[in-house]
Parts: structure tokens; sequence; C-alpha cells
């Protein structure tokens, strides 16, 4: 019956103040974060890679008129662990700007780092082209790299840091006049889109080294354009549409080209293209076949042989060519005569559909495949054999990630961890101070530690320590603690950081809140009330068989912190005063019930709860 009447008064107010918003977490410490949650499905668990997600959700590429924004701290870059929990919401560090190509870095110095490309502003007639950004593991910006040549923007499908990374390869677009001999027609001219790519000085954004279409990739090759398109104006025919671009240490450079559904080899040296792989003009004998294409990687290259990784989109917006996409690796036999091509592995797209924009195939250390399928942030991981060993989305329809990698990573934040607490209770020697605690982009705290103290110059107190279990946990303390700080642990005892000293909120009303007092309550001096208080042996037989209990407590007192907030943050007396009429004060109950039940047996012993596996199915 108690929860029934809670479950209404939490449904009642809801229902009042927002719609429903279930594919979105939320946070007490983190207020102005809205993170998406995933929909998990795992097939083999033990055979996946270590590591976390970076994806940059984003709900459309150009923010929609009249407003040219987006909306605040949902889109940009994030990284999640394996069990879809948040690990670093950057949403609100970059303007609420898309993000992408946001990855994990591992090959400039053996640290930890990030890139990523902000996408170009909106809002200053051009002159903000965009950014290519590395972060180092404290999430602060190690290098802007900017567009310095004469290109509109920085283009949005790839930020490639090389190896050392000194050096950065991006896309590149240029409009122009051409004569459209190529299609069979010398006498008339139209507007072209060419595609190549430029590599940059990480630390100058300077160009070292720029390729272009024009002159090397004729029109006719374009599966857009045929002899009857009429002429374009500006910008032109989009003929070639560039997504992606790669190295090999030989100084060579792999280019796919989506709409000729071709991918180049481009010599360092002079610009010539040394071979094609698809489209209407290979140089390869290949018993299979692809279109569409995005996000070519070299996997290995020698003199003889060259090992490639790309997604065959195998479709677009307006047509396909296959049945379903599919992740490819593919050898290329290039000292043979004639080069041959052939699949050596293929990962098809686990719920058999086409991933028709965009997408990622990322190779693991362990031999897996890691793929991004894009809409929804659909993506699974295959082990080499083929075996589908997860699969994953987003709960939310409304938003993509334009590639999800997956990387080892260590995040040491340099801001410190958040903290905020709040006190309730019914009369001033029965309160409870809840405190949240989150730290954004830690990666290795295991507990926290919760401090309080008389005042802001006293001396902190232990007043109990409690397992990390999610992005944001909670814990509940005895007392009204007015002054509070938090530590964060690792699994070996080591204190990362903490946070800084805070005041606990309490009630803009007391009465309202439930407090009988006639007077409002007073802080307690945590020395007096945690100095020399220990655990009673009665407290730790109970603890025993209190795992259910402590689980209920978490979510009743959850429920109740929520439902005053609602109350608080819309002067909600009418509704209060409606329901506590119609409970009969079930609230204050609520209250009484759970800390009686549970509070002393967890107060001050850490929990030994593992984090939920959240498993659920993909919808198709």
């Amino acid at each position: 019956m108690i929860f029934f009447f809670l479950a209404l008064f939490l449904l009642l107010s809801r229902s009042i103040v927002a719609e429903s918003d279930d594919d979105f977490m939320s946070f007490v410490t983190l207020p102005q974060v809205r993170a998406l949650k995933f929909n998990i499905a795992y097939y083999d668990r033990e055979s996946v890679s270590p590591g976390y997600w970076f994806v940059a959700p984003y709900g459309v590429i150009d923010p929609e008129a009249p407003t040219k924004q987006w909306k605040p701290c949902q889109v940009g870059p994030h990284i999640y662990d394996a069990d879809g929990t948040l690990i670093w919401a950057g949403s609100c560090l970059f303007d609420n700007r898309n993000i992408f190509d946001f990855k994990a870095v591992p090959n400039i110095d053996g640290e930890s780092h990030l890139s990523f490309i902000l996408q170009h502003g909106y809002h200053d007639d051009g002159k903000d082209k965009g950014v290519g950004y590395v972060l180092d593991q404290h999430y602060d910006a190690e290098k802007a790299v900017p567009v310095t040549n004469d290109l509109k923007a920085f283009n949005m499908h790839e930020f490639n840091i090389l190896d050392g990374g000194k050096t950065a390869l991006a896309c590149a677009y240029r409009n122009k006049y051409m004569n459209l001999g190529d299609l069979g027609r010398p006498d008339e001219y139209g507007w072209v889109v060419t595609g190549g790519f430029v590599e940059l000085d990480t630390t100058t954004g300077e160009v070292l080294y720029e390729w272009n279409s024009e002159g090397y990739v004729p029109i006719h090759e374009s599966v857009k354009v045929d002899p009857y398109t009429p002429a374009s104006g500006e910008p032109g025919w989009d003929y070639v549409h560039v997504n992606a671009v790669d190295k090999n240490a030989a100084g060579d450079y792999i280019l796919s080209a989506r709409f000729t559904s071709t991918i180049y080899l481009i010599s360092g040296q002079d610009g010539h293209i040394m071979w094609r792989l698809g489209g209407e003009n290979s140089d390869f004998v290949q018993d299979f076949t692809f279109s569409k294409q995005h996000h070519v990687r070299f996997v290995e290259s020698n003199t003889t042989h060259t090992t490639i990784s790309f997604l065959n989109n195998a479709s677009d917006e307006d047509e396909q060519d296959e049945n379903t996409s599919a992740a490819l690796i593919v050898q290329l036999h290039t000292s043979a005569s004639p080069m041959t091509a052939k699949v050596i592995e293929r990962y098809n797209r686990p719920d058999g559909d086409l991933t028709r924009l965009r997408g990622s195939v990322q190779k693991l250390t362990n031999g897996n495949v890691f793929v991004g399928w894009s809409e929804r942030g659909y993506q699974s991981e295959h082990s080499p054999d083929g075996k589908v060993l997860m699969q994953a989305s987003f709960a939310s329809t409304r938003f993509s990630s334009y590639r999800s990698y997956k990387f080892e990573f260590v995040g040491r934040p340099s801001t410190p961890p958040d903290v905020v607490s709040s006190v309730y209770g019914t009369d001033e020697s029965d309160l409870t101070t809840i405190l949240h605690v989150s730290w954004n982009g830690a990666t290795d705290v295991a507990s926290w530690n919760f401090y309080a103290q008389v005042n802001r110059d006293g001396v902190p107190v232990l007043v109990g320590n409690t397992t990390k279990v999610n992005f944001e946990t909670m814990y509940i303390a005895d007392g009204y603690l007015d002054w509070i700080s938090v530590e964060a642990v690792d699994k070996d005892g080591n204190v990362l950081g903490t946070s800084e000293i805070s005041r606990t909120e309490t009630p803009s009303n007391w009465r309202l809140a439930g407090f009988q007092g006639d007077v409002k309550p007073t802080p307690h001096d945590p020395s007096i009330l945690y100095g020399t208080k220990t655990v009673a042996d009665d407290d730790l037989d109970d603890a025993e068989d209190t795992d259910e209990d402590y689980l209920k407590t978490q979510e009743a007192a959850e429920a109740v912190y929520k439902a005053w907030e609602v109350i608080r943050g819309i002067g909600g007396l009418l509704i209060f005063v409606l329901v506590l009429c119609s409970t009969g004060g079930l609230l204050a109950g609520i209250y009484w019930y759970f800390r009686r039940r549970s509070m002393r047996a967890y107060h001050g012993v850490a929990s030994e709860e593992g984090q939920p596996l959240n498993e659920g199915s993909i919808p198709a």
C-alpha cells in the first residue's frame, strides 16, 4: 500500500511538470546533463574485448531553423562502459554543439587522449569554421587544430590522428566551376563539389599535404551523375563524396569516395592514383561487391599485400544495391598479376537491415571487430569467426552517432567530484542527510568516503562509505550534516580526488517537508554524532539479511527525494496538500518505516552490491 501511494504521488507530480523521457538519464549532481540510455543485449559476455564505448549523439546534422540551436546538453561526446553506464558526458563543455568522429587516441605517447571534430558555428557569418580537438586524459584541451587554408569549414567526416600525434588527416571539399567534357559535353560548364583530403600539423593547423579529386577522378566515375544530368549551380554536384582517409607506413594514402563506390590508393609522393578497388574501373579481380562505403582503414600493409577494413553500406538514402550492410576485412594481393582482392572476414549487420548513412568499422586488439551502424547509435561487437557477441542501441529514436568506437581508456578529470546533499526528517531528533556524488569522466573510482564537519573550517569526520554502483551514487547518513565533502577511492584504497566542501540544502519550508517541530532544526556536530560511534554487533548480524532491504531503502529514498524536488521546484503546495489528505500522511510513514527498518544496518557499512547487468533486447 505504501508503494502504491508513493507511486501515485510521483506519477501525479511527474505528469504535471514534464513529459516522459525514459530514454535519458538525469542526475542530481549534474542537473544540466541529459545522457542517453542504451538498450543492450549480450550473447557471449566473456568473449567481448575490454574497453569503453565512445559515441557522439546528434539529433540533426544542421540545427533546425529558426533558432539554429540544439537541445542543451544532450548532443556531443560521451563515454559509456560495457553496461551502458555513463562514464563521461562532454555535452555541456562544447556549447551543446554537434561532435563528430569522437574516439580515444592511443597512438600519441602511450597515454590516454581523446579527439573529435567540433562542428562549425552558425551565428558568426562563417567565421567559426569548426575545430579538430585533442584532449588529454584530464579532459582538458591539449590541441585545437583550426582550418588555416581557404576551406569553408573543418569537414565533419574525418579527424584521423596519425602515429605520434604531430599530424592528422581530414577530408576536404571544394566547389569548382568545371568543364563537363568528362560527360561528353565539352562545350558545357557547371558547378561540381570536388573531394579530397589534407594532412595537418596538429600544433599550428598548417596544411602539409593536400590532394583533390579534380584531375584524378573524372566525373563519369560517379554513380550520382550521368551524361544527361543537368548542369548545376553552386555549390554543385557532390560527385565523389569523400568520407574517410588513412595513411600507411610507406607514406601513401587510402581514400573512400562514397559516390564512386570506390576505394583509392594515392601516392604520397606525387598524388597519382596507384590503384582503384571497386567501382566501374577496379584494378582488382574480386569475388565480392560493395557500394556507398564508409570508414576505410589500413589493417596491415606491406610491399606484397595490403589488408583494409571498411563498412559496405550497400545503400544510400535513395537506393540499395544489396539486402544488408556489412563490415568487411579485405586482403589485397598487390604483387600478383592481375591484382586480386578477397574478403577474409565479413560481419553482417545483426538485424539484417541496411545502414544507409554513416558508420564505422574497428579492428580491436584482441581480434574482435566493433561496428558502428550509426542510426540510433546501433553498434555491435563480433568475434573473428563471425559470432555476434553484443549489440546495443540508444533507447531514444531521435539521435544517432556518426561513428562508434571502443577503446581502453583512463580518465583523470581535472575538476573535483560533484556532491549534492539534502536534509529531511520529521523532528529534530530524527533527521537524515541524503548525499549524491559523481565524478564526470573518472574511470577508476571503486568507492566513496563521505565526510562532514561542524563548520567550513572544522575537522572532517568520516560518516560512512559505499561502493560506487553507477555514474551517480546515493548515500543516506544519520543526522543533519551541514558541511559535506567526499573522497573518490580506487580499488586499492588510494584516494583519487576530493570534492569541494559544500553545504547541505535545506527545505525552503520545513513544515511543508513534513517537519513537526516549532522551529527549524539545527545541524548536528558530526564529531559527536560519529566520532566514537561504531557499528554494533547486532547491527552487523542484521546486515547479513539486509541486501533486499538495502535496495528497497535506496529506491524509496530516491523516490522521496525526487518527489520533494518536484514539490520544491514547482512550488507545489496544492499538490502536496491534496496528496497528503488522500494518503493520510503516508509520506512521513514511508520515511519512518524505511529508516527504522534498515538505516542502522547499512549506516557506515560499505555496500557489497555489484553493478547490475543491464541487458535487454534490441528492437529490430
